[in-house]
């Protein structure tokens, strides 16, 4: 766990990188290389940036993971136990297994910030700015989302005889340009923040009431899941940096 200098923030914010060794789409997709470095690793260094934070923890039940993070000078003071680390496990649960070993230890917080290694897109400008919202907001709860690729109200479910007779509603086929329609925003999963007591009592970043929402980029936005997330982000990665490298070439 690595300890930060707060940026003339009196609250406390731990940030936590959630990383387990199973999963069944994308088998070690936490430790796998993304563009020469391991997933894991581009959150650990946009985390590692950020003068907000006071601490930031990895919370694994894999050695190889847990050597990913030390590697990047940020120890592992503790494994997850496997009744934590499965497919069904919640987030509220590492969450409060992560608190409760902090707090043995005489560490204590005020906000939590969970940072999914899946989302390695997310740059340190995002981390910065949903933490600013929330000063700013004077929220309880910051949860980052992008914009919709396409409105939801161009779809609906299909019954078995895939009719769609009344598929749309009567406004949607009125205006039939997309941009006469409302802007939908979906969650990226990419930056959750809320205040501990609060999200211990709610068990959810959702909390009931003073949620604010952190827009990021769409290409900012992916989201790891499959071979295919893999290969976009893959991409994106290598178009960002050469656009880096051309900048420095200025």
């Amino acid at each position: 766990m690595a300890e930060h200098r707060s940026h003339n923030l009196e609250q406390r914010i731990l940030a936590i990188i959630p990383a387990r060794a199973g999963s069944k789409r994308l088998p070690g997709k936490n430790s796998k290389l993304l563009f020469n470095k391991p997933l894991i690793q581009w959150t650990i260094e946009a985390a590692k940036q950020c003068q907000y934070l006071t601490d930031i923890l990895v919370s694994t039940d894999s050695e190889a993971i847990a050597k990913i993070a030390e590697n990047c000078a940020l120890p592992v003071p503790f494994m997850r136990p496997a009744a934590y680390a499965g497919d069904k496990s919640a987030a509220i649960d590492v969450i409060e297994h992560a608190i409760t070993y902090l707090n043995s230890v005489g560490k204590y917080y005020d906000y939590i910030l969970w940072l999914q290694p899946t989302s390695p897109l997310r740059t340190l400008a995002d981390i910065d700015g949903a933490i600013e919202t929330l000063i700013a907001k004077k929220a309880d709860a910051v949860i980052s989302v992008c914009e919709c690729d396409h409105s939801p109200l161009w779809s609906n479910t299909l019954d078995a005889d895939a009719s769609m007779d009344n598929f749309l509603p009567e406004f949607v086929k009125n205006n039939p340009r997309s941009q006469a329609l409302p802007d939908y925003f979906r969650l990226n999963g990419a930056v959750y923040i809320a205040q501990v007591d609060k999200l211990l009592q709610e068990k959810s970043f959702f909390l009931n009431e003073n949620v604010f929402a952190y827009k990021m980029a769409k290409e900012s936005s992916i989201d790891i899941d499959s071979p295919l997330d893999f290969k976009l982000a893959e991409l994106l990665l290598a178009d960002r940096c050469s656009q880096s490298l051309e900048l420095d070439k200025r």
